[in-house]
Order: C-alpha cells, then sequence, then structure tokens
C-alpha cells in the first residue's frame, strides 16, 4: 500500500514537473516570438524585400512570398507616392521563374507539379492586373509600363515549351486597351517613342489591338478619341518587306510569317482604321486625318478606294474642309484612278472670297498648280481660273497677290492661248468707237458655276492694271512683270507661297535704301491760334477753315 502510495506522489511530482517545463517552454515561445515580431518592426524593408526574393528563387517552399509580394503591390498601386519596390521586385521574381521555365506547363508532370504550375499561372495574371491597374495613375503609369513590356517579352519566350518566341497578344492587347483608357497623357507618347516607333512587330499588333478594342466599343466616347489620337501619330509605313527587320520579340523564321509581311502590317493598319471611322469622325478629327492622309495614312491601305466615301464627302462639304480633301481625292485619282468627272468644277467652286485669308492657301495653292499643268486642258477653263482669281485679288492681301501673279505668270507659259487675257484691243472701228462712248463691259460671268461656261476667256485682266497702284510696293512691283516682256521660263512659286504680312514687312524694312528721299518739314508753333504776325508766320489751315475763338 505504501509502495502504491510512493508510486502515486511519484508520478504526481514528476507530472508537476513536466506541465512547469511545458509553461517555461511556452513561455519562452511567447517570448521569442513577441521578441521576433519586434525584430520584424524594424527590419529595413528594402532588406525584407530582398529576403522574400531570395527565398522564393531559393526554394519551392517559399512560393507563398509571391502572396505577400502581390499584397504589397497592391498597396503601392493605391499609393501615387509609392516608390514600387515591392512591385519591381515581383517584377525581377516572374522574370527569374519564366526563364528558369517554372511555369512551363509539361505534359508529363505529376498531380503535384502541375497544380503548382497553374497555382503559379494564377499568381502571374494576378501580377498583370496590378500591372495594368497603375496604368491609371500619373506616378506609376510610365513604370508600370516599362514592367508590364518585360513581362511580356519574357513570357513570349519561357512560358510555353515552343522552339521559337510567340507574341503574346493576350497580354498586349490588354496592355493597349489600358492605355487608350488611361488619363495619362505621357503614357501613350512613352509607349509611341519606346515601342511603337521603333519595333515592326510592336506597331503591327497595335494596329490589331486598336481595332480590337474598337470593335468591341458600342458608342463613341473618349477612349475612341484617344484611338484616334494613337493611330494618327503612328506614320511612315515601310516601303517594302525588306525594311520591316526591328522586332522587340524575337523575330518568326518564317520568311512568310505574317510579321514580315507588308500587305498584312497594311491590312492590320487598315482595320484600325475602318473600325474607327464607323464612329464617324469630328470635323476637328477631319482635318487631322485630311492633312495627313495622302502621305500617312492611305499609304497603310492595302485598299486605298475605301476612302473614297470619306474623301468625296469631305469634298463635298465645302470649306476648309473641301480644301484639304483635295490632296486625298488627287492621290486616288493618280493611284487608283478614281472617276470623278466633277472634279474641276468643284475645284472652281472652291475660288471665294475666304480662299486667299485661309491658312490651308499655301497647300491649295500647291496642288492647284499640279491640277492645272496639263497642257492638254482646256484654255478655256484654264481661262476661267486665272479671271477668277485675279477677281478675288482685289480684296485680298498682300501676301496672297505675291503668290498669285508669279502663279499666273506660270499658266500664260504653260497655256499660251491665255495671254490674249493680257492685252486685249477693239479689233473693229465699231469695237472702238463703242468703247470710247459706253465703255467695256466685262463678258466674264463671275457667279457662273461651270469653268467652260464663263467668257473668262474673253475678257481681260484689268485687275492686274489696278494692282500695279496698289499700295504695298511689293505688289505693285511684283504686279507689273505681267506688261512686261516673257523672258523668263518659269517662276519657282515655292518662294511666295510661304509670305506673310511680317515677312513681307521685314523684306521691306531691310531693304537697302539707294538714294534716301528728300523730306522737308516744318513743326508750326501755333495749330488753333492766330499765328504771330511780327515773326512772319502764317495761320494754319484749320485756323482758316474754322473759327475756335468762343462764340
Amino acid at each position: 500500500m505504501s509502495g502504491a502510495t510512493t508510486k502515486s506522489g511519484a508520478a504526481a511530482v514528476s507530472k508537476r514537473k513536466h506541465q512547469d517545463n511545458a509553461d517555461q517552454s511556452k513561455k519562452r515561445r511567447k517570448s521569442g516570438g513577441a521578441e521576433a515580431d519586434d525584430a520584424s518592426e524594424t527590419i529595413n524593408p528594402k532588406a525584407q524585400l530582398e529576403k522574400l526574393e531570395s527565398e522564393i528563387l531559393e526554394s519551392r517552399k517559399h512560393f507563398n512570398n509571391i502572396v505577400t509580394l502581390l499584397e504589397l503591390s497592391r498597396k503601392e498601386s493605391q499609393d501615387e507616392n509609392s516608390d514600387l519596390a515591392a512591385t519591381e521586385t515581383l517584377c525581377r521574381v516572374f522574370l527569374q521563374l519564366l526563364a528558369m521555365r517554372n511555369l512551363v506547363q509539361k505534359k508529363d508532370a505529376l498531380e503535384k507539379e502541375a497544380t503548382v504550375i497553374r497555382w503559379l499561372r494564377e499568381r502571374l495574371a494576378d501580377y498583370r492586373d496590378v500591372l495594368l491597374s497603375m496604368f491609371q495613375s500619373d506616378n506609376l503609369a510610365n513604370s508600370a509600363l516599362m514592367q508590364a513590356m518585360a513581362l511580356m517579352k519574357a513570357e513570349s519566350q519561357y512560358l510555353d515549351d515552343r522552339p521559337e518566341a510567340v507574341f503574346p497578344r493576350y497580354f498586349f492587347v490588354d496592355i493597349v486597351s489600358a492605355i487608350i483608357t488611361s488619363p495619362v497623357e505621357e503614357l501613350r507618347e512613352q509607349f509611341s517613342e519606346a515601342f511603337v516607333d521603333k519595333y515592326d512587330d510592336i506597331r503591327f499588333y497595335t494596329f490589331d489591338s486598336i481595332a480590337h478594342f474598337l470593335r468591341a466599343k458600342k458608342q463613341a466616347d473618349q477612349s475612341v478619341n484617344t484611338a484616334f489620337e494613337m493611330l494618327i501619330g503612328i506614320q511612315d509605313p515601310p516601303s517594302s518587306n525588306d525594311e520591316i527587320d526591328k522586332f522587340y520579340i524575337n523575330p518568326p523564321s518564317k520568311k512568310k510569317h505574317p510579321l514580315r509581311s507588308l500587305s498584312q502590317h497594311k491590312k492590320q493598319a487598315q482595320e484600325a482604321w475602318l473600325a474607327l471611322m464607323h464612329f464617324g469622325l469630328t470635323r476637328d478629327q477631319k482635318k487631322k486625318v485630311l492633312a495627313v492622309v495622302s502621305n500617312s495614312i492611305a499609304p497603310w491601305f492595302t485598299q486605298p478606294e475605301l476612302l473614297m466615301d470619306f474623301l468625296t464627302d469631305c469634298y463635298n462639304s465645302g470649306g476648309s474642309i473641301s480644301l484639304l480633301a483635295l490632296s486625298g481625292v488627287f492621290y486616288l485619282i493618280r493611284e487608283r484612278n478614281l472617276d470623278y468627272p466633277e472634279f474641276y468644277t468643284k475645284l472652281y467652286s472652291l475660288l471665294d472670297a475666304d480662299l486667299l485669308h485661309s491658312k490651308h492657301r499655301s497647300r491649295f495653292f500647291r496642288l492647284l498648280e499640279t491640277f492645272l499643268s496639263s497642257s492638254h486642258l482646256p484654255a478655256v477653263m484654264v481661262a476661267s481660273f486665272i479671271k477668277r482669281l485675279a477677281r478675288l485679288a482685289l480684296n485680298a492681301p498682300p501676301s496672297a497677290i505675291v503668290m498669285i501673279v508669279p502663279w499666273f505668270y506660270n499658266l500664260f507659259k504653260r497655256h499660251p492661248l491665255t495671254t490674249f487675257m493680257m492685252h486685249r484691243v477693239s479689233r473693229t472701228p465699231e469695237e472702238k468707237e463703242l468703247y470710247e462712248t459706253e465703255g467695256l463691259v466685262d463678258p466674264f460671268l463671275p457667279n457662273e458655276q461651270n469653268p467652260m461656261e464663263t467668257h473668262a476667256i474673253d475678257s481681260c485682266l484689268w485687275e492686274i492694271v489696278q494692282l500695279q497702284s496698289h499700295y504695298h510696293p511689293n505688289v505693285a512691283t511684283i504686279a507689273k512683270i505681267i506688261g512686261e516682256q516673257f523672258t523668263k521660263q518659269a517662276y519657282n512659286t515655292e518662294d511666295f507661297l510661304d509670305h506673310s504680312y511680317s515677312s513681307l514687312f521685314e523684306a521691306e524694312m531691310n531693304k537697302e535704301v539707294k538714294k534716301p528721299p528728300v523730306v522737308e518739314f516744318m513743326i508750326p508753333k501755333h495749330i488753333f491760334t492766330k499765328a504771330d504776325t511780327v515773326t512772319g508766320e502764317t495761320d494754319s489751315l484749320l485756323v482758316n477753315l474754322w473759327d475756335f475763338g468762343s462764340s
């Protein structure tokens, strides 16, 4: 019994010792945990990020650190003043994991390994979303773009087990859409300068992505305007397949790959522009398009005739839009044999009172000289253009007149039959008597819309004679060339097209005066009062005409 009691007491003592040891161990763990927490609070954030990164790359058992980095990245995306340290760390982590082929889905992979790969791909998708959300921030957008493009390049090379890189269109479409909807203007400028203008494959898929974005839109909004600005900024298409040689992603090995085909590049551009025009263009957008259509937009089309409706509508709308549409219409006439039977009639109608005051005046005359350059044009029609412009010159600014007169000179040289307009005299005594008694009636019909029916060829350029007495000396001088012998072959109209009030004024002020004019003047001492008769002064004209004395 006593032995049993002894054993029982020993067991109780042993139990109490075990409990005490457990309590002490628990206290130590608690104490150690508090110390660890305190230590973690004092850890440098940069060092903590480096520790998380190194652990991920060392062993798969630390892959959960990616979740921690994602949480920190999301916090950074919501902080305008963030330094993006966690996001950049996460970028390096995924670039390393991709390069080590840790995200490649293998057919013979075990279920456990396949689960890990799926999990990593899901976290990669989460990281993409974080980057795209940063495109909305002024301070974070540019850095997020560079990370997204670096990630996209790594995915093209290492995300799939393929022999050559494949452009990740699924991600790039999201990048372009985020750029279009972003309020950050600098983001689009950086994207264009750093990628679209440099790399042929980026430009190819930018066209494709913009078209994809626009087709998904149901109605026009600000993002459609932004897409327009991005499209119109892409200019200068390659001239041949050989010029397509700059690739951001590794170039395709096949020579017949769409990325190496100029026609395929043009097809993508054409689809993007047609998708945009489906929404219609504002007046300002039409002006921007028409300003570059023949040089930068139509060359991107595999079928430029698809622009026919747009250009003819603009050409028929009148005003400055018609002036700007001229080059595009002429491009289609020359390159695609566009049939526009009333072209010259419409062109003649554009010669109105506003033309010579328009800022597009020089552009119009460059085209007009091209349109009337053919010697096969009827002299009757050419005479109508000369006469109408001569009439408009009477109310034109000096900078426009000095451009018109040399242009007349060239037309007279090119179309000799129109020279009868320069000096027309009476042929019979009856006509001479009629002119002397009743005066000359100009047969020109200024309100006639058909240039073949204006009777301008029967008229004369009396307007040029009036311009020879113009108040501006440069205008008066240049107007006299029509009355001189035509010994010069032609004038280079480019020397006269871009004159303005300021350029003419500077030319007059800088002119070397060979003989200074004689100036005689006298400053009167009395203007409103009678002069002093003692000094011999005479009264001013005002005093002689009006009485300024008190009534």
